[in-house]
């Protein structure tokens, strides 16, 4: 864990470097500070000699000047320092969930790693900025102050070191209880993100269905949890403060007691017990200020091992060692494929023995019931999962021996659930070819039947999408997604049930342009609208992960009861009386 967050210091050093050295040299002023007090008073003040006083005075002045500047370079090292490894480390989590395949991403709530980028970073910000400032003063502190105590009262200085032991054992078992708390509470935090994400996300149909009150109430159940778990972390900690207080009067009281004795006996000036008093000070701070530092190392210990993971995890889909470079064709190849995804229980498939060839520039329509993989069945194409049994060829190619970007620049998908990204349209459509010039989009959109409702909007393709494409309607999303997957001209097309919010008259329209403007690109459609695919060159019907029948609709319509059945309830529905979405 350690060797992979140091490795994140990168081009900051310098300063993690400088920083330690200017808390050391702030801290060895400071220490010499009372001992040249208790040399003022004891030599210049108690014999009237004030040349000894203006000489130890200035030594004085010229360190408290000197621990000052080297105070703010520390201050300054460290923040700089901090500041650019949590941004290294943001930035090594996030390259690497780039890299995740669709497996890995299941693993991982959509909560939890907005936590892991955000509150998790900017503990471990903290912390490292208190390791490499608080954590090297303490200690150092700590060890002159006891040194100097040691030097000028060697009797009291065992006393005292007794009661910092006790001190020091104390404030462990303390943090020995708090840490779990702390790795309770990060978990409920992601629940939380996770919670106020879907909320957000789905505003619309919360508000709909007039369910404010209960996601109310489940986000205050859940802050409620939090806060239960962070009031037991808190009143653990905040023991260490009269743990440190009764520490502090029982320095003082000894240092009082014993010192006021040796000053009577006259084996002890008053400007050394002037100066005691305060090494006693720095001892309990320093350990006051260390116990914080534990506190912290402890509730980031539970971040920084969640990042870690993160930035460890090693995708489950990676290019092969020398890939393929080049997609020789469209055709499509399912070779006795078996798959399911790894929380299944072993043996349980989603899909079973499927087995099929598509010849390069076939259209192909995909039909079944809800349930009957017909998603996870393409998400196999672009290798977005691995088969578990069999082989998944493209251009006579098992997928798994593609670079994984030449295999996914060759087939574009789009889904039903489509994304776009906050931007104008024309930012929108470069996803598909960052390239691409005017023309190349305004063709595309026409392709994909969105050139019209588009010339209609005050900007044209200059228009904002908002976050989402929440300012267009659901058929027109999926249009403006379909026509960015074409500007990447791909070798396979997949088309995800994606025209289920455009209207018939629409569906036939973006059909009858891929027939003529596209027709060598090989083009797989899922529907649940049998309008959609009945004029395909070969329609697959899947039922429970189960490739049951192959056929044109013709065909189809004698074979298969399924394709029937469906066609019969949609032409007694009216389905062609559908309208767009809006």
């Amino acid at each position: 864990m350690i060797s992979t967050l140091s490795k994140q210091i990168k081009q900051y050093k310098r300063e993690t470097i400088l920083t330690p050295i200017m808390v050391a040299l702030e801290v060895v002023l400071d220490i010499l500070i009372p001992f040249l007090m208790s040399k003022m008073v004891d030599l210049g003040v108690e014999a009237g000699n004030m040349s000894v006083v203006w000489h130890y005075g200035l030594l004085m002045l010229l360190c408290a000047i000197g621990a000052l500047i080297c105070g703010a370079l520390s201050g300054k090292y460290a923040a700089v320092a901090s500041a650019g490894f949590a941004k290294n480390v943001r930035e090594a989590e996030f390259r690497n969930i780039q890299n995740f395949s669709f497996s890995n991403i299941d693993e991982y709530s959509t909560g939890g790693l907005i936590t892991r980028l955000t509150t998790d970073v900017t503990n471990v910000q903290m912390a490292f900025q208190m390791i490499i400032r608080i954590a090297v003063r303490s200690p150092l502190n700590f060890c002159m102050a006891l040194f100097m105590v040691f030097y000028l009262a060697p009797n009291i200085a065992w006393w005292l070191l007794l009661v910092v032991v006790l001190l020091g054992v104390a404030v462990g078992f303390m943090i020995k209880k708090a840490g779990p708390v702390f790795g309770k509470m990060f978990k409920m935090y992601d629940n939380l993100n996770e919670e106020i994400q879907e909320n957000i996300t789905g505003i619309r149909p919360v508000k709909s269905f007039v369910r404010e009150d209960y996601e109310i109430d489940r986000f205050n159940k859940r802050s409620k949890d939090i806060y239960d778990v962070n009031k037991k972390a808190e009143l653990l900690m905040i023991l260490n403060q009269p743990f440190v207080q009764i520490a502090m009067y029982a320095c003082i009281l000894i240092v009082s007691w014993v010192g006021a004795k040796q000053i009577v006996g006259g084996s002890m000036e008053v400007g050394t017990m002037m100066s005691l008093f305060t090494y006693i000070m720095n001892l309990l701070m320093s350990l006051m200020m260390f116990s914080m530092i534990l506190v912290m190392v402890t509730m980031s210990a539970a971040s920084a091992k969640r990042i870690v993971e993160v930035i460890n995890q090693v995708s489950y889909l990676e290019s092969p060692k020398d890939g393929l470079k080049e997609v020789k064709d469209g055709s499509v190849e399912f070779d006795h494929v078996y798959f399911n995804y790894a929380e299944q229980v072993d043996g349980h498939y989603v899909l079973r023995d499927v087995d099929f060839k598509i010849n390069s520039g076939e259209t192909i329509g995909i039909l079944g019931p809800t349930g009957s993989s017909k998603t996870s069945l393409v998400s196999l194409i672009p290798r977005l999962y691995d088969v578990t049994k069999g082989a998944v060829k493209v251009g006579g190619v098992d997928v798994r021996d593609y670079d994984l970007k030449t295999l996914r620049d060759a087939v574009s998908m789009v889904l039903q659930k489509n994304v776009l990204f906050s931007g104008t349209i024309k930012e929108n459509m470069r996803w598909g070819d960052e390239q691409a010039t005017d023309e190349q989009i305004v063709e595309s959109c026409r392709l994909a039947q969105a050139d019209d409702f588009i010339s209609r909007m005050p900007d044209g393709y200059d228009t904002y999408i908002e976050q989402g494409g929440t300012n267009v309607s659901g058929g027109q999303r999926q249009r403006l997604t379909i026509a960015r997957a074409l500007l990447k001209k791909p070798k396979i097309l997949i088309l995800d049930d994606s025209t289920s919010a455009v209207d018939t008259k629409t569906d036939a329209l973006i059909r009858e342009a891929f027939q003529t403007k596209i027709p060598n690109i090989t083009k797989i459609i899922i529907s649940q609208r049998v309008s959609s695919i009945q004029d395909a060159d070969r329609i697959l019907v899947l039922d429970r992960g189960h490739l049951v029948n192959v056929g044109s609709h013709d065909e189809l319509m004698k074979t298969s009861e399924i394709y029937r059945s469906t066609y019969l309830a949609q032409q007694k529905g009216g389905n062609d009386n559908e309208s767009e979405n809006a």
